[in-house]
Order: C-alpha cells, then sequence, then structure tokens
C-alpha cells in the first residue's frame, strides 16, 4: 500500500508521538517505515463528557501530535499522533488505574462486544502563506469491533495478576495474554493492538501526495 510513497519517505525523519513499543513495530515492522520516536507530554486530561468517543481519541492525538511538534528542536519532516480507547455503549475505557479497575473494565467488557477506536493525526512539514503555519494537518480514525468471551472471576483475576492489562486501553491486549479473552474481531486487527495499520496506510498515501 505505501509502495508508491515510499522513495518521497526515504531519509526523511518520521517522529512517533508516543512512547508506544506496539505503535512503533507496526509503524516498521509491517509499514516499512523507519521512525524515531519522542512521546509527547500532553497531559490526556480532557473532559470526555465534552466529546463523542470517536471526537475524543482523535483530539487526544492531534494534541500529542502538536505538543510534539512545538516542543521538537530539531528538524522533522512527518509526526504520527495516535491515540487508542475502548469504548461500549458510548462509555470510554482506557488503561486499568489499579486491579480493582482493570477487575472493573474487564467484567464490564465480558460476554459483550465492544470498539476499538484509534484517533491518528499527522503532521507534515508545508509552510501554508495564508495561515502562516508550518506544517499541514490531517486526523482520522479507525475503530474495529471486539466480541469478548464470557469471563469468569478465576479468569479475569488471573489475568489481571499477570500483570498485562495495566498498559493497554480496555485492559487488554490481543498481541499478548488477552488473546484467549476474545472470541472475534471485526476490523482491523492491527487497529486492536493499538495503530490501524491499513486506514493509516491509506491516509498518509493521500497526505503526502
Amino acid at each position: 500500500m505505501l509502495g508508491p510513497i515510499r522513495q518521497l519517505l526515504e531519509n526523511k525523519k518520521i517522529i512517533l508521538a508516543s512512547g508506544s513499543s506496539r505503535r512503533k513495530e507496526i509503524l516498521e515492522k509491517n509499514l516499512g517505515l523507519t521512525i524515531q520516536i519522542v512521546p509527547s507530554n500532553f497531559p490526556e486530561n480532557l473532559d470526555k463528557t465534552k466529546f463523542t468517543p470517536a471526537n475524543y481519541v482523535v483530539e487526544n492525538s492531534r494534541l500529542k501530535a502538536l505538543d510534539v511538534a512545538q516542543n521538537l528542536k530539531e528538524d522533522w519532516h512527518l509526526i504520527i499522533g495516535s491515540d487508542t480507547i475502548v469504548e461500549m455503549d458510548n462509555k470510554i475505557y482506557e488503561k486499568p488505574m489499579d486491579k480493582k479497575d482493570a477487575y472493573r473494565i474487564l467484567k464490564s467488557l465480558s460476554d459483550n462486544t465492544h470498539r476499538v477506536l484509534t484517533g491518528v493525526t499527522l503532521l507534515k512539514r508545508e509552510i501554508n502563506s495564508a495561515t502562516g503555519s508550518d506544517f499541514k494537518i490531517h486526523s482520522f480514525y479507525e475503530q474495529t469491533s471486539v466480541n469478548f468471551a464470557n469471563l469468569d472471576d478465576n479468569v479475569i483475576n488471573s489475568y489481571i495478576e499477570s500483570g498485562d492489562p495495566f498498559d493497554k486501553a480496555g485492559g487488554y491486549g490481543i498481541q499478548s495474554l488477552g488473546a484467549s479473552l476474545v472470541k472475534s474481531i471485526n476490523g482491523d486487527f492491527f487497529n486492536v493492538q493499538g495503530f490501524p495499520a491499513h486506514k493509516f496506510s491509506v491516509e498518509l498515501k493521500k497526505f503526502i501526495q
């Protein structure tokens, strides 16, 4: 998918405004890009009640990307901001704060279908004389439906004790021990991991060209 624009990105500094090793792996191993990680310092303290889940995750990605763009001293060509949440019944689930919170989240998701939403923002160096900006910006999101198995307390508690839930939106990782909790998905598997490989490729191609 990125083949036609790969030459345009060669020897260009591409920044991922996130400390996520999973996103970096998807961008490098699965999409063939060379990425430099520069974690954003944006506090992610938006008022969830003022956003739809999709708008919330897109705005987080936008503010992460802008934070890095405004604070990065070295030159760059492309900045990628991203944020992932789990949503069910219009309620947003992020990373669990502790074991009790992880239990609450996993118990809620048990035997239900939820959505994983990832917002992505792209910033590209480009002088815009009309606005006075030195970059252009494009944001989008992807969603994947995930059908969870019926989890009893023994399963939930043993999974929590593994430590796997605590750095993942929704309290589980489909790419790790949480794989056995998932009955099926409808949509991009990589999006459930935290980055929508296909839609990113489509949107980046349009954005760069």
